[in-house]
């Protein structure tokens, strides 16, 4: 092993016993980052379902379904919360307004104050807010297909992918569209390595909302109908809001926002492309997708959150210290074999087709409607308007690691 991956590596903790030692970098693992769900299966039946790792800092891999579930829904003791709220504003509130980092809400908080400014935003991510927008959802999809149906090939990461829900959500947050591929950009260096160090994460956030302050503050005072103008209505424990709560909404909603139905899409795509027969079922029964999107949901979920130990706790039969974090490693939850038969099958079939691709518990995702209407709507647009599609053998998918695993590239032929 090189000095820079020893360097990456801690000492195991006395608590922590060999048997539960596994070594994995989510952030550089070869394998991981050559295809996650290979890895993420051989990691299910090779490593213990609850697992420590020298790595980024060392931390606790969950990768056991029940053990995942549990943890989710168990915020008391698996705590979204990095430092306090009240810990974070003391120390924003001794630095000059430039210079302040959003604080990570409403995500990285934990009820019952999540529960308050999660909220305001259930109307807009609503199953009836999101169909109403399935017509324009619908013409956007179509859109992007025509462009390339005549080609006989694209990069689809790149020319579909990418600005497919990204154009969705900047219309509905009420941020430039223009600026797409700049929003796109800062939101894959953000996710692409998720260090250990806080502080650099948060450094990163600070970028995102250097680059939405001016629509931000734009808005205040020139309303318009969409979710920047939404927060700034809201008045949160009798309140008005703030410009800092508001930059803090609006990064974590961005970041969340550009970055899932992106990474769903070309995993779904991929696996469409090695799947002849299925791109033919489907074709043949489109009443079928939806329960292919929900496998694929199944077959390649790709988050895996952070929490923190707010206590000493023996959780299935381990034991826990407080401040240690734990990797919700859903990725290897959704090919548990005791919950799903067969679990790296692909089966449209299945008894049980839930999964926790959009979590579990309080924060389990705010646009998981959104983002099943997103895949449906595309998934029936690509089986209606191309011919069946196959991957380039000369440009073979590309992948990357870290807490939300994605395709780099996914290159698509067809015969024209």
């Amino acid at each position: 092993m090189n000095s820079a991956a020893m360097a990456n590596k801690v000492r195991r903790p006395a608590h922590v016993t060999d048997s539960l030692v596994y070594e994995f970098d989510y952030n550089k693992d070869a394998e991981y980052c050559k295809d996650p769900h290979a890895r993420a299966a051989d990691l299910a039946r090779n490593a213990p379902p609850i697992f420590w790792t020298p790595f980024n800092g060392g931390h606790w891999m969950f990768q056991a379904y029940g053990a995942v579930a549990d943890a989710l829904r168990d915020y008391q003791a698996f705590s979204s919360e990095h430092f306090s709220p009240e810990a974070f504003a003391s120390m924003m509130v001794a630095l000059p307004e430039e210079e302040r980092i959003p604080a990570p809400v409403p995500i990285c908080i934990d009820p019952p104050l999540h529960a308050r400014l999660r909220h305001p935003l259930y109307s807009t991510f609503s199953p009836k807010s999101v169909s109403a927008r399935e017509g324009e959802i619908r013409a956007l999809a179509e859109r992007l297909i025509d462009r390339i149906a005549g080609t006989g090939r694209c990069e689809f990461q790149h020319e579909v992918s990418d600005i497919y829900p990204v154009e969705i959500f900047l219309g509905m947050f009420g941020l430039p569209v223009e600026k797409e591929r700049e929003y796109r950009e800062l939101a894959k260096r953000h996710l692409s390595v998720i260090s250990p160090d806080l502080a650099e994460n948060m450094i990163m956030m600070k970028s995102i909302a250097t680059v939405m302050r001016e629509t931000i503050i734009e808005r205040q005072d020139n309303r318009r109908n969409d979710i920047i103008s939404l927060l700034w209505s809201l008045e949160i424990d009798g309140a008005p809001m703030t410009l800092d709560l508001m930059l803090s909404y609006c990064v974590i909603l961005f970041i969340a926002g550009l970055d899932t139905v992106v990474n769903a899409l070309g995993f779904g795509v991929r696996h469409l492309a090695l799947d002849a027969a299925l791109q033919r079922e489907l074709r043949a029964n489109p009443e079928l997708i939806p329960s292919a999107s929900e496998e694929i949901l199944r077959r390649y979920s790709f988050v895996a959150p952070i929490r923190i130990m707010k206590k000493d706790y023996v959780f299935h039969g381990v034991q826990l210290k407080e401040g240690e974090r734990v990797m919700m490693f859903i990725p290897s939850a959704s090919v548990d074999a005791s919950i799903y038969p067969h679990p790296t099958v692909f089966d449209i079939r299945r008894e049980r087709l839930s999964h926790l691709a959009f979590g579990t518990g309080p924060h389990i995702c705010l646009g998981s409607h959104l983002a099943r209407l997103e895949l449906k709507i595309m998934y029936e647009t690509i089986l209606n308007k191309l011919p069946e599609f196959r991957l380039d053998p000369d440009h073979p998918p590309t992948f990357h690691g870290s807490i939300i695993a994605g395709p780099s590239s996914i290159h698509l032929v067809w015969d024209v």
